[in-house]
């Protein structure tokens, strides 16, 4: 099988070190970067896997980097930063980002939460048992992890893939933003779940860009439910 290869800009040299050891030790192939701009050059070149950053960089932070990544591409995403704020959680999360850990950490801790997003990807295919779920004009291979609007590609996030096969499979039911929480971004701490808000208006966009014949509905004061529907014009905002 070939190695999942995992690029890491961080300016502290100790640092990238550190975890390219252990990484490595784990059979990935680990690109190290002390600034966002070589790490998105090299990218922009050969584009990887998955993609750690640090927020506090020279010249591109890691925001910026993985706003700029994510137009090009919807590899996985994990921000490291030593700012524990639930705004900076929550900005990583609008960007696209799938994980997000708070220095200081144990090198193991991020090695279990880099395993932790490819292993959900490999168990995101298997919940449907090879089945092609449907809803309206929109497909979704789960084996395949290929999304489609009446036979035309849907490109998706892995946390907007995700979240979509999350409702999918409950269809015409409600759901609640902690449950999305719980169960699409694994969050085990207590965020503002508005961050669930800022990637369904992502996924909102692009099935009205694609001329979904679905919608995701909000029920007030709760959550989401995906139903049949045209899309009307507030998702256009």
């Amino acid at each position: 099988m070939e190695k999942k290869r995992i690029y890491l800009a961080d300016d502290e040299q100790s640092i990238r070190d550190l975890i390219q050891l252990f990484l490595a030790a784990e059979g990935f192939d680990v690109l190290t970067f002390p600034d966002g701009d070589k790490l998105l050059a090299a990218f922009d070149k050969s584009p990887a896997d998955m993609v750690i950053l640090d927020i506090m960089m020279p010249g591109t932070d890691g925001l910026v980097l993985c706003s700029e990544i994510r137009k090009r591409s919807n590899t996985l995403i994990i921000i490291v930063s030593a700012r524990d704020s639930e705004t900076d959680r929550i900005a990583g999360i609008t960007l696209g980002s799938d994980d997000y850990l708070t220095k200081p950490f144990s090198p193991m801790e991020l090695v279990t939460r880099v395993k932790a997003l490819f292993r959900r990807m490999d168990l995101d295919k298997g919940n449907y048992n090879g089945e092609i779920c449907t809803l309206g004009n929109l497909k979704i291979d789960v084996n395949k992890r290929e999304t489609s609007i009446d036979g035309k590609p849907l490109e998706a996030t892995p946390t907007e893939f995700a979240l979509m096969v999350y409702l999918l499979e409950r269809k015409e039911k409600a759901v609640s933003r902690e449950e999305l929480l719980k169960h699409v971004w694994k969050f085990d701490f207590d965020a503002d779940t508005r961050a669930t808000d800022d990637v369904i208006k992502r996924l909102r966009k692009k099935l009205t860009m694609a001329k979904a014949n679905v919608k995701i509905q909000s029920v007030w004061g709760f959550g989401f439910r995906l139903e049949l529907g045209d899309i009307n014009e507030e998702y256009k905002k």
